[in-house]
């Protein structure tokens, strides 16, 4: 009895360099909930970490450490508040929503350093259960 082809290999796997060289890139452009609370918890939390979805999401729930800037309101001059060397860390809703990525877009067009914490306020709140200001139906 034959077995089907390997979809696994079909491609072959990198090179151990080639995978070194594109993790670490990968690593320039992204970090994760974990890193980011390790960060702020140690005091070495030398980004600001900005969520980008709207006022009212933002309002519902957040990370506490987190400025709400909405990706349609990144501009020079809304960004000329924060120093050149600033180091931005943006999050979205989860894995499903590409809000941080057009964000970053916008940031890096304005010469801005930027990564995006993979996993969003989803990975942030129900997944690692850290921290978040939320407020009631009430409030909003």
């Amino acid at each position: 009895m034959s077995h089907p082809p390997l979809r696994v290999l079909q491609t072959p796997p990198a090179t151990s360099q080639e995978a070194l060289e594109f993790f670490s890139r990968k690593l320039r452009h992204e970090t994760d909930p974990s890193d980011v609370y390790h960060d702020i918890q140690t005091g070495n939390a030398n980004f600001v970490l900005v969520d980008v979805r709207s006022p009212e999401s933002y309002a519902r729930s957040h990370v506490p450490w987190a400025v709400n800037i909405p990706t349609n309101t990144i501009t020079a001059e809304r960004m000329a508040d924060y120093p050149d060397d600033t180091i931005f860390v943006l999050y979205c809703w989860g894995p499903g929503c590409n809000g941080a990525t057009k964000a970053a877009i916008k940031l890096s067009t304005l010469g801005r350093a930027v990564k995006e914490m993979i996993g969003g306020i989803e990975y942030w709140e129900d997944r690692e259960r850290y921290p978040v200001e939320r407020n009631t139906d009430e409030q909003l």
